[in-house]
C-alpha cells in the first residue's frame, strides 16, 4: 500500500514538472479554465482574446485552432468574439475515471507567426452517482469462539464520483453484537470493516442478517446498501496462511490470453474440511474484474483479456483464502503492466498550404503533431523526411513539426512534389507511420516569350494580292497558364517615316502575317521591322524579334527606250554618207527596263527595215550599224524599226523606229523626212512660200553660225585624248551633242558627243565618247 502511495506521488511530480517546462517554453503562461460536468453545451469557459492580448480579429487573422491531447472536439471557439465553450457535456467519469483531478489538457494553436497557447481544462465532479456494492448479499462465516474486537473485512462499495462525493462512511444497522469501522488504504479509498462487540453464542442465534450502508460526501449526500448475512460457526482455530502476504509481479502488455500471471499458495493446519482451502477474488480495481481471472482450487490467476499498457498500467487485488471451517487469509497482489512498442506513432496534420507560389521565399507549407501512446524509450520519436526535396522539417512546441520550404521552388523545373513524412519511435521492434502530402506548385509570370528565331527573313514576290499570307513567327512561353498565352504585335518602327501599318499585319493570336498592299519591287524591294511577343501575365513580359521581308521582282516592266526619242514633235533623223563602210556605226538605240535580273536583260533585234539586208542591230547593246557598202541604188530614205525585248517570263518588249538619210557628204542638203515631203507635195501659196523661203534663209544662216561656234569650241578641247581632238577642217561639220538622260532604274546617263570629220576621203560620222552622269535612283 505505501509502495503504490509513493508511486502516486512521484507520477503527480513528473506531471508537475512538465507542466513547469512547458510554461518555461511557451509563448504565453499556461492557464487553468475549470467547468463543472454536465453542464450544457455551448456553456462558457474563458475569452481567449481577453487571456492572450490580442485584438479582435486577431483570432481569425492567424487561424486560431484549439488541439487537445485526445483530438476530441470538445471545445469550440469563436475567432471573432474570443469566446471558448463547451462543444458537447462533459462526463468526468467517461473521462478520467478514477483519477482526480480531472484535467483535459489542450493547446489553442496561432499562426503567421506560429504560437501555441497551452491550457488545461479542470472538470470538477458532481455528485451524479450513487455508491454500489458489487453484490446484494454478502455472507460472513464467523466461528463462535471469536473473541470481542475482532475485525472481518466487508466488501466495500464502488462510487464513480470522487473527492469528497466518493465514499466518505460506512454503517450498518442497529444491532446488539457488530459495529462497522472505516478504513483507509493506501490509495486513498474507504473500506468497511465489521468489528465484533461482544462474543457469539451459536446455540442462542445462528444467523445474523443485518444491512450494511455505503454513504458518500455529496450534497445532498447519496447512499447505497447491500446486505450482510452472518452464520455463527462451530469453532475452527486454524484459518489459512498466504506464503507471502503481497505478490508483486510484472507482466507484459502484449501477453496473450490465457497467460499466467501469477498464482498464489495458502496453507491451512486444520484437517478434514477445516483443512481445505479454496480462493476467491476479496477486492479487484475497477478495471480487473474483466480482466482477471482466479482458480479457486490452484489459486493461479491468468488473463482473460488482453493488457493495453497506455489505457491501464497498474492493477491491485485482494485474494482471500477460505478453509472448509469458514476461516480465511488474505493476500494482496500488484500487477504491473510493462510497456511494449506496440503502438505506432501517430501524425495529425492541423494546416495544409497547396499550391505554393514559385520563387517565394521560405514558406510554411503544413503544420502537423506527432504523438506515440507508448511510454519510456517506446515512445521517443524521430521525425523526416526524404532528402532530395527542396523542403525541411523545423520542430516547435509540444511535439509539433512545420514543413517549409528550403528556397524558391521553379514550377517549371517541377511543378509537383510528393513529400512523404516519416515518424518512427526508437522502441525494439521500431514501428513508423508514414504520412504523403502532394505539394503543387503554381505558377508565377517568370519567363519572357522566346521567339524561335532572333530574326526571320520573309520573300514575297511583288504585286501581290493584298492580305497575302506571307510567313509566320513563333514564341514559346515556358510558364503556364494565362502566363503562357502569346499575344504578338507589330511594334512602331525606328524611322517613323516607313508606313509599317499600311504594309503589314499581324496574328495577334498565332504570329501569321500579311502583307496589306500590293508591294512593288521597283518601289520598295526590302524592309525590315520588329515583331514582339508579350504573354498575358501580371506584369506582362516580353521579347522581340526582327523581321526582314524581302521584295522578288515580277517582269511587270516593259523596256523603255531612252533614245531615240518617240515622243518628239518631229521624228529623229540619222545621216549616213553613202562611202560608209561596212560596221559603220549609224546611230545607238539605248533602252532600260525597271525591272532587275533577267527580268532586265534587254536584247536588240531588227524588226523591220526599208533595205533589209543593209542595217544590222547589235543584239546586246543595241547598235545600229551598216551590214554592207552603201550604192547608188539604195534608197535615200531608210525606216527602220527596231524591237526591245527583255528576258522575263513572259518577256515584255518595246519598239522604236528609225529614220535614216543616205548622203553623198555632209555638205548636201539636209533631206526633208517623209512627213515634210508629203507636207510640201500640196500645192503652197506664193505669198506662203516666200515667206518660208525667207525664213529658211535667215535660219541657215543662223544654223550655219551656230555650227562654226560650235565646231571652234570642240576643235579646242584638245589633249584629254587624241580620239577625242575633233578638226576643224574645210568642209567640217560642227559635232553633233546627244544628251540621254537616265530614267526609271537606269544607273547612269549617257551623253555622247558626235563630230563629222573632213579630210579622210570617207566622212565618217563617229560617238567620240560618252560622258557619264551619275544619279542616286531611288527605289
Amino acid at each position: 500500500m505505501e509502495a503504490g502511495v509513493e508511486r502516486f506521488r512521484q507520477q503527480r511530480q513528473v506531471l508537475i514538472l512538465f507542466l513547469l517546462l512547458g510554461v518555461t517554453f511557451a509563448g504565453w503562461e499556461s492557464r487553468r479554465y475549470s467547468v463543472m460536468e454536465e453542464i450544457e453545451s455551448g456553456s462558457f469557459v474563458a475569452n481567449l482574446v481577453k487571456d492572450l492580448g490580442l485584438g479582435v480579429g486577431e483570432l481569425a487573422a492567424r487561424e486560431a485552432r484549439v488541439v487537445s491531447e485526445d483530438n476530441e472536439p470538445r471545445l469550440q471557439l469563436d475567432l471573432q468574439t474570443g469566446k471558448l465553450t463547451l462543444n458537447e457535456k462533459l462526463d468526468r467519469e467517461e473521462m478520467c475515471g478514477p483519477t482526480d483531478p480531472c484535467v483535459m489538457h489542450f493547446q489553442v494553436l496561432l499562426k503567421k507567426p506560429l504560437g501555441v497557447f497551452r491550457a488545461e481544462l479542470l472538470v470538477r465532479d458532481i455528485n451524479d452517482h450513487a455508491p454500489e456494492f458489487p453484490e446484494r448479499e454478502m455472507t460472513l462465516k464467523i466461528p463462535e469462539n471469536s473473541p470481542p474486537g475482532t475485525v472481518f473485512p466487508l466488501k466495500k462499495a464502488q462510487d464513480l464520483d470522487v473527492g469528497n462525493n466518493n465514499i466518505q462512511n460506512y454503517s450498518i444497522s442497529p444491532n446488539s453484537y457488530f459495529h462497522v469501522s472505516t478504513r483507509n488504504r493506501g490509495d486513498g479509498r474507504k473500506y468497511p470493516e465489521l468489528v465484533l462487540d461482544r462474543e457469539l453464542d451459536r446455540e442462542k442465534q445462528a444467523l445474523l442478517r443485518l444491512t450494511l450502508t455505503a454513504l458518500d460526501g455529496g450534497s445532498p449526500p447519496r447512499s447505497g446498501t447491500t446486505q450482510v448475512r452472518i452464520l455463527v460457526l462451530d469453532i475452527n482455530d486454524n484459518a489459512p496462511e498466504f506464503a507471502q502476504a503481497h505478490y508483486q509481479v510484472q507482466v507484459l502488455e502484449n501477453s496473450p490470453v490465457g497467460a499466467l500471471v501469477v498464482k498464489v499458495s495458502a496453507r491451512d493446519l486444520d484437517t478434514g474440511t477445516n483443512g481445505e482451502v479454496s480462493y476467491s477474488l476479496f477486492y479487484s480495481s475497477q478495471e480487473m474484474s474483466p480482466t482477471f481471472e482466479l482458480n479457486s482450487l490452484s489459486g493461479e490467476v491468468r488473463l482473460i483479456k488482453k493488457l493495453d499498457f497506455e489505457t491501464v498500467s497498474s492493477y491491485d487485488l485482494d485474494i482471500d483464502a477460505f478453509d472448509g471451517g469458514g476461516l480465511s487469509g488474505k493476500c494482496s497482489v500488484s500487477i504491473e503492466v510493462v510497456d511494449v512498442n506496440d503502438n505506432a506513432p501517430e501524425l495529425t496534420i492541423s494546416s495544409l498550404t497547396s499550391p505554393i507560389p514559385e520563387n517565394s521565399p521560405e514558406t510554411e507549407v503544413a503544420l502537423f503533431r506527432i504523438r506515440d501512446r507508448d511510454s519510456g524509450e517506446n515512445g521517443k520519436m524521430t521525425c523526416s523526411i526524404q532528402d532530395d526535396l527542396p523542403f525541411i522539417l523545423k520542430p516547435s512546441e509540444e511535439n509539433f513539426y512545420t514543413l517549409v520550404t528550403n528556397g524558391a521552388l521553379d514550377r517549371e523545373s517541377k511543378a509537383e512534389y510528393n513529400v512523404t513524412i516519416t515518424v518512427t519511435d526508437l522502441g525494439t521492434p521500431r514501428l513508423k507511420t508514414e504520412h504523403n502530402i502532394i505539394v503543387l506548385v503554381s505558377d508565377v509570370n517568370d519567363n519572357a516569350p522566346a521567339f524561335t528565331q532572333t530574326s526571320y527573313t520573309l520573300w514575297v514576290r511583288e504585286n501581290n494580292s493584298p492580305a497575302l499570307h506571307i510567313g509566320s513567327v513563333s514564341a514559346t512561353d515556358t510558364d503556364a497558364g494565362a502566363n503562357a498565352q502569346v499575344t504578338y504585335s507589330l511594334l512602331p518602327p525606328p524611322d517613323p517615316l516607313v508606313p509599317l501599318a499600311s504594309l503589314v499585319s499581324i496574328n495577334p493570336d498565332n504570329g501569321h502575317l500579311f502583307a496589306l498592299t500590293s508591294l512593288d519591287y521597283e518601289a520598295l524591294r526590302a524592309f525590315e521591322f520588329r515583331v514582339g511577343a508579350t504573354d498575358r501575365g501580371s506584369p506582362a513580359l516580353s521579347s522581340q524579334a526582327l523581321v526582314r521581308v524581302l521584295v522578288a521582282d515580277a517582269n511587270d516592266n516593259a523596256p523603255f527606250v531612252l533614245y531615240p526619242l518617240q515622243n518628239a514633235s518631229a521624228p529623229c533623223t540619222e545621216l549616213v554618207p553613202r562611202a560608209a563602210e561596212p560596221g559603220y556605226l549609224v546611230t545607238k538605240v539605248v533602252a532600260v527596263d525597271g525591272d532587275a535580273g533577267q527580268n532586265a536583260w534587254l536584247s536588240y533585234q531588227l524588226l523591220k527595215a526599208t533595205e533589209p539586208g543593209l542595217f544590222g542591230v547589235w543584239a546586246h547593246n543595241g547598235e545600229v550599224r551598216t551590214a554592207r557598202l552603201l550604192s547608188e541604188r539604195d534608197a535615200p530614205k531608210q525606216r527602220l524599226v527596231v524591237l526591245v525585248k527583255d528576258n522575263g517570263e513572259p518577256p515584255l518588249s518595246a519598239s522604236v523606229t528609225l529614220h535614216v538619210l543616205l548622203v553623198d557628204g555632209f555638205s548636201q542638203p539636209y533631206l526633208p523626212a517623209p512627213e515634210a515631203e508629203a507636207a510640201a507635195a500640196a500645192p503652197a501659196d506664193p505669198l506662203t512660200v516666200y515667206l518660208v523661203v525667207a525664213l529658211a534663209s535667215v535660219s541657215s544662216l543662223f544654223l550655219f553660225s551656230v555650227l562654226v561656234f560650235v565646231a571652234v569650241r570642240l576643235c579646242r578641247r584638245g589633249g584629254a585624248a587624241s580620239a577625242g581632238r575633233c578638226p576643224v577642217a574645210e568642209g567640217h561639220f560642227p559635232g553633233h551633242l546627244v544628251d540621254v538622260s537616265g530614267t526609271g532604274t537606269l544607273s547612269q546617263s549617257y551623253q555622247y558627243e558626235v563630230c563629222l570629220t573632213g579630210g579622210t576621203g570617207t566622212n565618217e560620222f563617229k560617238f567620240l565618247k560618252p560622258t557619264f552622269k551619275f544619279f542616286l535612283i531611288s527605289n
